[in-house]
């Protein structure tokens, strides 16, 4: 074993949450590194962690194509101008997409030269009193570190059942989902959360035949009841399959296909496709982190215990991003990072988890912040809500994009938003409006006296805030 080398902060991990916290310490004066063990297809070592190489880049770059192609397909987008001889190839998409993946990821590299973190591949386990080993991903030389102070970033992986054990042939997991080389004729997916609605998404535009089976019988709970309403509808039209109650209990490879059996109000039905996509979500990364004497404190689900400053049960050791509860969501774990980073160097970092946005790249977009209605109203919170649908929107109706609405939710007593919720063209970029509006308490009146551009789709947030108090110009206000 290597002889020990001293940092004040030790990251490990070099996802979203893990690269961010690393560079920030390095900006505030200590002494870094960070451990990564991720592997990229080449066989050389990666930084950027899921989302960069298997996850929310590589998924949205496939997201854009398939848009974009989908768009050519459909002369109906943009009346007037018609096309012939369209092809797709998917080996060029897919080395596109590679090829950003592999960009960003370098960019990470090029971060950490320029701030002076040491980036250090291979598979750390941590040890009492803050050290480290780390075994050498490229020839398995253990070396023993040391820290001030600890960050563990290790992220998630997919979440497996017993029903539908992957292969990464035909019953994969949504990485292998995003490399498929022929487009499936009849894909199966497994779960209606963010993953298999995107990835749904992307292989019925490229041609597949996508169904989706989601066990619980509310789809998408987690957003408005009234987004989450438009949004099955639209995807069931644009023909993605969705099921919502079907549980499957069995699953067969036979060779050429896959055999799903799934439970359906009291029904025992049967599946057959191409491949079978298993995205019922993602657990923490925390297998084989520590030894047991080592003492970190670790929940049944994964998750690493952690207080108000993020630090876990042992002094020094922190915990960001995917290990700890809350939503996957990579912007939380790289605020995550941040905040860490400012804590150990003696600053104040406050967290806002209360306006962290949530967003899901189908087309259309959706995207919320803070409340739901049903929150509210099971909080005994009395509000009101103000909508606008991007029907009532000139340049919505200019690029054919006018599936959706803006709603504003902001509270009875002194008008502050409490939520926003969005469904449409560009919502992902739209609620970072929102998100600023909220972290500054504004209200819907704020909002409704902030001049907008026209014309542009913010308008639909500009609309909803005067709807909130009956003031919208460009729909019929609702009654009291």
């Amino acid at each position: 074993m290597k002889m020990e080398k001293q940092y004040d902060v030790i990251v490990i991990g070099a996802g979203p949450a893990g690269y961010v916290a690393a560079i920030r310490c390095a900006q505030l004066g200590m002494k870094t590194a960070c451990i990564d063990n991720w592997i990229n297809k080449d066989g050389k070592p990666a930084l950027g962690g899921t989302c960069l190489n298997a996850g929310c880049i590589p998924s949205k770059a496939l997201l854009e194509s398939s848009e974009y192609y989908a768009d050519l397909m459909d002369t109906s987008v943009h009346p007037g101008i018609s096309l012939q001889g369209i092809e797709l190839d998917l080996k060029e998409i897919q080395n596109d997409k590679n090829k950003i993946v592999s960009e960003l990821t370098g960019g990470i590299q090029a971060l950490f030269r320029a701030n002076g973190v040491t980036s250090i591949s291979g598979q750390a386990q941590l040890q009492a009193d803050r050290h480290i080993i780390v075994t050498s991903m490229e020839n398995d030389k253990k070396s023993d570190l040391l820290a001030s102070n600890i960050i563990i970033a290790t992220g998630s992986r997919p979440i497996d059942i017993a029903a539908a054990k992957m292969d990464q042939h035909r019953i994969v997991d949504s990485q292998a989902a995003l490399q498929f080389d022929e487009i499936p004729g009849r894909l199966g997916i497994i779960g209606a959360g963010v993953i298999g609605l995107e990835m749904g998404s992307v292989w019925q535009r490229f041609g597949s035949q996508v169904t989706i089976l989601e066990a619980q019988e509310c789809f998408l709970p987690a957003a408005d009841k009234e987004v989450a309403a438009l949004a099955l509808a639209e995807y069931r039209r644009q023909g993605l399959i969705i099921h919502t109650g079907a549980c499957v209990t069995k699953t067969h490879n036979h060779g050429t296909g896959v055999t799903v059996n799934y439970n359906d109000s009291g029904k025992s039905l049967q599946l057959e496709v191409d491949k079978l996509v298993v995205a019922v979500g993602r657990r923490p990364h925390t297998e084989g982190l520590a030894p047991a004497e080592v003492g970190l404190l670790i929940d049944e689900g994964g998750f690493i215990h952690v207080n108000e400053h993020l630090m876990s049960n042992l002094p020094n050791i922190y915990a960001i991003g995917d290990v700890i509860p809350g939503p996957m969501l990579a912007h939380k774990g790289s605020a995550e990072g941040v905040a860490v980073a400012e804590h150990i160097a003696g600053q104040k970092n406050q967290i806002n988890y209360n306006s962290i946005p949530s967003i899901i790249y189908t087309e259309p977009e959706i995207a919320w912040t803070g409340q739901t209605e049903e929150q509210l109203k099971q909080a005994g919170i009395k509000y009101r809500s103000g909508s606008f649908p991007f029907t009532a929107s000139g340049r919505a109706r200019a690029m054919r994009k006018t599936t959706g609405l803006v709603k504003i939710l902001a509270t009875e007593i002194n008008d502050e938003i409490l939520g926003v919720h969005i469904i449409g063209a560009h919502a992902s970029e739209l609620i970072a409006e929102a998100v600023l509006a909220m972290e500054y308490r504004a209200t819907a009146a704020d909002l409704a006296l902030t001049i907008h551009g026209h014309p542009t789709l913010s308008e639909a947030l500009h609309e909803a805030a005067l709807a909130v108090n009956g003031e919208a110009i460009h729909i019929v206000n609702r009654k009291a």
